[in-house]
């Protein structure tokens, strides 16, 4: 992400930390689809692990789509527990083996800045499209056009082979793709969502969450975090409960689909961090500006990086 070079400088701890910046997805490469780039990254942490064997344990930090780009990538790099033998049952094995690992190592962060989870095909996932329903089922029937394959995951309107649109798939485990066992095997997931003046991700995608689940927020007294105005951790639901306790007439759910996304997602606990630039001078690049994409350009974006890094585990 672009934040890495300022995690890199600024990440404190005991012992070491080795942090890679993925290079298998730039430019033009970014419109193969979700899964084709989830493939390149999961071949890409393979060759440093492989390069890197005395790594241990492993965290994934993305944006934007990247952020379904490493969700699809830990899917396929997934590896289910151990079972336990006579002989461990005996001695007493680790807890954490029931948890699954990420090609052998301990996954501790998953987190994610303004990513689309719901995919873009909702209702202002797409702010710059003005919420205009008519533009918004325009937008779905064209955009690949512009985005090609990755354009019809974001919209949801691919069918493979008949298949279920890929995100909707990316729910649950499919197959030989462990998306949501991976999920779960992290320590934490975290969406950082900008509130507002991100044209390009809407609120609710980035955030996880359903119109009626969206807090009132206020501005920031912290002087540490000036632009954190919102922080929960969510414990995990049932589907049937989370259908019968959230899902409400306001929810814009004309889109069922957008519903399951949330329902299937919040299986697993996040934490949600909202973030606002309404007072930047940069605020309608909100964006690129909460990942400190240019660290002279959009320095005011610096105390959201250094919030991940302050809360960022490494046991």
């Amino acid at each position: 992400m672009g934040g890495g070079k300022f995690m890199q400088r600024n990440l404190k701890c005991s012992g070491w930390t080795f942090i890679v910046g993925s290079e298998r997805n730039m430019y033009k490469l970014t419109l193969d689809g979700v899964d084709v780039m989830g493939e390149r990254l999961a071949e890409e942490v393979i060759e440093v692990i492989n390069r890197r064997p005395e790594i241990k344990k492993i965290s994934f930090v993305a944006h934007s789509v990247g952020g379904l780009v490493a969700r699809y990538a830990i899917g396929r790099l997934y590896r289910p527990p151990r079972r336990k033998s006579q002989e461990d049952s005996t001695v007493g094995a680790c807890e954490d083996d029931s948890r699954g690992t990420i090609y052998g190592l301990e996954a501790i962060n998953f987190v994610t800045v303004a990513t689309p989870h719901l995919g873009s095909r909702g209702n202002k996932q797409v702010p710059f499209l003005f919420g205009v329903t008519a533009i918004e089922k325009v937008a779905s029937l064209v955009i690949h056009w512009i985005f090609r394959r990755t354009g019809r995951h974001l919209f949801l309107t691919d069918n493979d082979g008949g298949q279920p649109p890929l995100l909707q798939r990316m729910v649950d485990d499919c197959g030989d793709l462990y998306f949501l066992s991976a999920l779960r095997a992290f320590k934490r997931r975290v969406a950082y969502a900008n509130v507002g003046y991100d044209h390009i991700v809407g609120w609710r995608t980035s955030s996880i969450r359903l119109n009626s689940e969206l807090p009132k927020w206020e501005d920031s007294l912290s002087e540490k975090y000036p632009h954190i105005v919102y922080e929960e951790k969510s414990k995990s639901k049932k589907v049937d409960q989370y259908a019968m306790d959230s899902i409400g007439e306001d929810d814009n759910c004309n889109d069922e689909l957008e519903g399951e996304l949330v329902t299937g997602l919040s299986r697993v606990s996040w934490e949600r961090v909202d973030v606002s630039f309404h007072t930047s001078r940069l605020r309608f690049a909100a964006h690129s500006v909460i990942q400190v994409k240019d660290s002279f350009m959009e320095s005011e974006g610096a105390d959201v990086i250094q919030h991940m890094i302050d809360h960022f585990l490494l046991t």
